[in-house]
């Protein structure tokens, strides 16, 4: 069977190299984070974004443990503010839409703070660039999320990106992502 989060990381890898830059728009518990620090190397940079305490300090200690080089800056703010904090154009983002696993489920991305962080990073997306949005519909906001984000997307002219949707047909509520890429 396919394995959604493996086939997320190879796309992604087929755009990101050393010395790019890469953003993790929904750090959590760093698991996407460290992927991109290895990804970019010392010579990139990645930023990542929570509005849990928890979860920037769960990312820190991944990092530190994982042997990454310190190629990164852990931002507790929404990633709403993206453009607050990212200055140059990236050539990889990641969205893991949902709660932080092992956190507080009552505390989930929501619609009003998604919106202007997905539309942020499609505006700083460099040429050959990606961004991948993983969304969950098993949960109320999750499925709004993901209905926003597939009118919003479709929406959106394909000469400035393409966005595709992958997804398991026969399990309406399980995960599934969104893969947003410019042209080189």
């Amino acid at each position: 069977m396919i394995d959604l989060l493996e086939l997320h990381k190879y796309f992604i890898g087929r755009h990101l190299r050393p010395g790019d830059v890469a953003v993790d728009f929904t750090m959590g518990n760093g698991h996407d984070t460290e992927f991109l620090s290895k990804t970019v190397g010392k010579c990139g940079h990645v930023y990542a974004f929570d509005i849990q305490e928890q979860a920037v300090a769960s990312t820190a200690r991944r990092l530190r443990e994982a042997g990454c080089p310190e190629n990164y800056t852990l931002i507790h703010d929404s990633h709403q503010y993206v453009k607050n904090y990212v200055k140059t154009p990236f050539r990889a983002g990641m969205f893991n839409l949902g709660w932080l696993p092992g956190g507080d489920k009552s505390i989930t991305t929501l619609r009003e703070s998604t919106m202007p962080a997905v539309e942020a990073a499609v505006d700083l997306m460099d040429r050959d660039a990606i961004l991948n949005i993983a969304v969950y519909p098993g949960h109320a906001e999750g499925d709004a999320e993901g209905r926003m984000l597939c009118d919003y997307l479709s929406g959106v002219s394909r000469h400035k990106i393409c966005a595709t949707q992958v997804k398991i047909l026969n399990s309406p509520t399980s995960p599934y992502f969104i893969v947003i890429e410019t042209k080189p």
